[in-house]
């Protein structure tokens, strides 16, 4: 049998939440958050802080704590994961120590040829992974938790052991520490900007179906971005405590680096790697919920007979069972459900999965290449959709669109598609909107349903758009 000094220490149940709360004051904390339970898609959370390492991407560069490396990004993070091999154990959730954090919309710029977008946003690199030696695991279906200690950086035996039980000890201590005093709310943002009009937006639309009828793309993915400053008393943690209450999803995630927060609640994923087995589930559909439950039940059978939105969804799980045929074995991709109904707190959503085997030789870092960034947000064919998008939106999405979640030291990962998603850097909070395109899309629904879709972020910041753009 190998040897495995990976500590692990079993804990009476605590929310994640509060264990997240209790960490809220270590440096570089993540929290991968299943804030609305499900038992496949919403079983795991994880909390983690205090990574012994940091692996970022800028202007296509990569480096390793603050070390420029001159090589390809994604065989850099390759190189770099494979220095810290750990066994998988199964009894535990996925997420055993690894690296977690983003990888950006503009990592494209990093697999093909594309302009950069006219305007830079916030300017954050384009993919910063901490790698986590110590990981706080949660099983929302049996209730339990644990702490996950991999003795990482340590390649000595025994330091490697030693260091494990200490950094357990230690997380265990931060986990007795009492809850930092939090306001009530996350204080009001001010007014709203977007980066486009109401009618510049239902022009887009246009200009991108009459691209599609002439012949030059098949959907393409539109979004706007809504941005704002805030005030002083500002508090990102209460914010996202309230963004995880008003919307909660599957695949949420606060990242808060210092200056820098993320916060997001996504409901779709992006791309799950267990053992050999790959999933990803595609959203492409979108109806605005109703508080009536005769409205809403209308709504849901709207959805599910739109002839526009099943064209949407099946043109993108076409875009994904061949990107994933790239990396998996032959004849092993499927899809096992198209065009689900999955329903959240504002919005109805359609949802396809699709999996396969990986193929021998491949791994985490080859799957998300070949896959990057995800078909539901860019369109079919995937490099003219982009190029599109980068002409009609202007700005850089950043995270938007992007993924966030883990790369396990054991081989497993899973990642979110970064929408709902908003980027707080300093006192300047951003996020977009967006949906699918085709050439049975109607202009002024296309740009309401932008609106239903940020709803609840407005919500959680106790703001309104209206009268904004």
């Amino acid at each position: 049998m190998t040897y495995n000094p990976m500590y692990v220490r079993e804990l009476q149940w605590i929310e994640p939440v509060t264990a997240m709360r209790r960490l809220g004051h270590r440096s570089h904390l993540t929290f991968l958050d299943s804030a609305a339970r499900h038992e496949l898609l919403g079983r795991y959370s994880y909390v983690t802080c205090d990574p012994f390492s940091t692996y970022r991407v800028a202007n296509g560069q990569a480096s390793w704590n603050g070390l420029t490396l001159e090589a390809d990004p994604w065989k850099v993070l390759r190189t770099l994961l494979a220095k810290y091999p750990q066994e998988h154990r199964p009894d535990l959730p996925p997420f055993q120590g690894g690296a977690a954090g983003y990888l950006a919309y503009d990592m494209n710029r990093t697999l093909e040829r594309l302009s950069a977008p006219a305007i830079v946003g916030l300017g954050l690199p384009q993919s910063i992974l901490h790698f986590y030696d110590v990981v706080i695991s949660f099983d929302h279906r049996d209730n339990k938790c644990w702490i996950v200690s991999t003795g990482w950086p340590e390649h000595d035996r025994v330091r490697r052991s030693e260091r494990a039980r200490r950094r357990a000890d230690e997380f265990a201590a931060f986990l007795d520490r009492p809850m930092a005093p939090q306001n009530g709310c996350a204080s009001k943002a001010g007014a709203w900007s977007s980066n486009f009009s109401r009618k510049g937006y239902i022009a887009a639309v246009q200009s991108v179906i009459d691209l599609i009828l002439a012949g030059d793309v098949f959907q393409t993915n539109i979004a706007q971005s809504f941005s704002t400053r805030l005030p002083t008393s500002f508090d990102p943690l209460a914010f996202y405590c309230q963004l995880r209450s008003s919307n909660p999803a599957p695949f949420a995630a606060l990242l808060r680096w210092g200056k820098l927060t993320i916060a997001s609640s996504s409901p779709e994923r992006f791309l799950k790697l267990n053992e050999q087995q790959v999933e990803t589930r595609p959203i492409k559909g979108t109806i605005a919920r109703s508080p009536d439950f005769n409205e809403d039940h209308r709504c849901a059978a709207v959805l599910l007979a739109s002839e526009k939105d099943h064209a949407e969804n099946t043109m993108i799980v076409d875009l994904l069972r061949n990107d994933l045929s790239r990396v998996c074995t032959a004849h092993s991709v499927e899809v096992p459900a198209l065009c689900n109904l999955e329903s959240y707190a504002s919005v109805h959503h359609l949802v396809s999965i699709v999996t396969g085997e990986l193929a021998g030789g491949e791994d985490a870092v080859s799957l998300l290449r070949a896959c990057f960034p995800g078909g539901s947000i860019t369109g079919a064919p995937k490099v003219r959709s982009m190029e599109i998008i980068t002409e009609i939106e202007r700005i850089a999405r950043e995270v938007y669109c992007g993924a966030i979640g883990f790369i396990g030291f054991n081989g497993h990962m899973d990642t979110s598609i970064a929408i709902r998603t908003v980027t707080i850097d300093g006192d300047l909070a951003v996020f977009h909107a967006g949906g699918g395109i085709t050439a049975l899309s109607e202009p002024e629904a296309e740009y309401e349903e932008t609106l239903a879709k940020a709803k609840r972020i407005f919500d959680a910041f106790g703001s309104e758009p209206a009268g904004a753009f």
